[in-house]
C-alpha cells in the first residue's frame, strides 16, 4: 500500500482487481499492487481521460483494461486495472485458427472444383483426361476428409472424450507396422530399438503418434536417405525419436511446430520441393498431425520436442513416463 493507511485505503486493499487512487496531480495516494505504480502506460491512460481504455503494459507485457472513476475526494481518481491478456490471446488463437483453416480448405476445394468443371466441360474431354480429372477429384476429397477427421480427433481429445486403454506393447512391432501403413521402404528405415523392448501404453494412440512422426520425416528426407528411429527406456521414461535428413528447422520455430496449422515456410510445396536458401522448411498436409501427436502423448503424461540433428536434419521426440495410470481420461494441456 502506498501512503498512510485509512478506511478507504483498507477497502482498496481488498479490491478484486488492481486498483490505484490518484490525486489531481496524478500522484499515487494508494495502490493494492505496488508494481502497477511503475507502469508509465497507466499514466498515459490517465492523461487521456477516457473512462475506459485498453493498454499494453511495458514491464509486465500484459494487456489490461483500464477504467477511471471519480475518487472519494474532489480531484481524486480511482483507476481499476483488469488483466485481459488471456482473453486477447484466445481471441488471437481463434482468429488464427479460422484464417488457417480457411486457407487449408481453399486449396483442395479449388482443385476439386477445377477437376469437376473439367470433367463436365464442353466438349467433353477424352476418356484418359476424364480419368485423370476424376483421380484428382478423389485425391482432393480424401484430403478434405483427412482434415475433418483430424479436427474431430483434436476436438475429442481436448474435450476429454477419449480414454486410454493400456496394454503391453512391443515397440519394434509398432514401428514396423507404422512404416508398412505409410509404405515407407524398409531400406530407408533405420531402427535402433533393443530386442524385446516393451512398454505399457495405449497401443492405438502410440501408433497414431508414430504414424505422424514417420510421415513427417519421410516427407522431408531426400530420396534415398534414411529415416532413423531410436527407442529406449531411460530415467523412468520411454523415449522414442524420429530423425530425418532434410533441411531442418530454424530454432526459433521449434516451440511452435506442434501447434495446429503452424507452417514454417509457406513457400515449401506439398510435394516436397527443395528447402529455401535460409535452411527452413514447411510442415505439409493439413498441419494437424504434429498437434495431434502432442495431445496424444501429453494425454499419457508425456512430452514432445524437436531439435536439430548433429550432422543435419531434424529430430522429433516423444517421451512417456513408465508406468502410467490405466484408463486415465485424456485431457488437453
Amino acid at each position: 500500500m502506498v501512503g498512510p493507511p485509512g478506511p478507504f485505503e483498507d477497502l482498496l486493499e481488498e479490491a478484486p482487481v488492481v486498483a490505484l487512487l490518484l490525486d489531481r496531480d496524478r500522484r499515487v495516494l494508494a495502490a493494492n499492487v505496488l508494481d502497477a505504480t511503475r507502469e508509465g502506460r497507466l499514466l498515459e491512460a490517465l492523461r487521456a481521460g477516457r473512462p475506459e481504455s485498453e493498454v499494453r503494459l511495458t514491464h509486465s507485457q500484459r494487456t489490461v483494461q483500464v477504467r477511471l472513476v471519480p475518487g472519494p475526494l474532489p480531484g481524486d481518481t480511482l483507476m481499476f486495472v483488469h488483466d485481459i491478456s488471456e482473453l486477447r490471446r484466445l481471441e488471437t488463437v481463434r482468429q488464427e485458427f479460422v484464417a488457417n483453416l480457411s486457407h487449408e480448405l481453399m486449396t483442395p476445394l479449388t482443385s476439386l472444383r477445377l477437376a469437376v468443371e473439367s470433367i463436365g466441360g464442353e466438349p467433353a474431354p477424352p476418356a484418359p483426361a476424364r480419368r485423370r480429372f476424376a483421380a484428382r477429384a478423389l485425391k482432393e476429397t480424401d484430403h478434405l476428409a483427412s482434415i475433418v477427421a483430424n479436427l474431430r480427433e483434436l476436438a475429442q481429445i481436448e474435450a476429454g472424450h477419449t480414454s486410454l486403454s493400456l496394454s503391453r506393447v512391443d515397440v519394434r512391432d509398432v514401428v514396423t507396422e507404422s512404416a508398412d501403413r505409410l509404405q515407407l521402404e524398409r531400406k530407408r528405415l533405420v531402427l535402433r530399438i533393443g530386442e524385446g523392448l516393451q512398454v505399457t501404453a495405449d497401443r492405438t494412440r502410440l501408433a497414431q503418434a508414430l504414424d505422424n512422426l514417420l510421415d513427417n520425416a519421410a516427407k522431408y528426407s531426400p530420396p534415398g536417405s534414411p529415416v532413423e528411429v531410436d527407442a529406449e527406456l531411460a530415467a523412468g521414461e520411454f523415449r522414442l525419436t524420429v530423425r530425418d535428413h532434410g533441411p531442418g528447422i530454424s530454432p526459433e520455430h521449434w516451440p511452435r511446430v506442434f501447434e495446429r496449422f503452424y507452417k514454417v515456410d509457406p513457400a515449401r510445396s506439398r510435394d516436397g520441393d527443395d528447402a529455401r536458401a535460409d535452411g527452413t522448411r514447411a510442415t505439409t498436409g493439413s498441419g494437424l498431425g504434429l498437434a495431434i501427436t502432442k495431445h496424444l502423448v501429453r494425454a499419457q503424461g508425456g512430452r514432445v520436442w524437436t531439435e536439430a540433428a548433429r550432422d543435419g536434419g531434424q529430430v522429433f521426440g516423444i517421451a512417456i513416463p513408465m508406468p502410467i495410470a490405466i484408463n486415465e481420461p485424456i485431457t488437453p494441456h
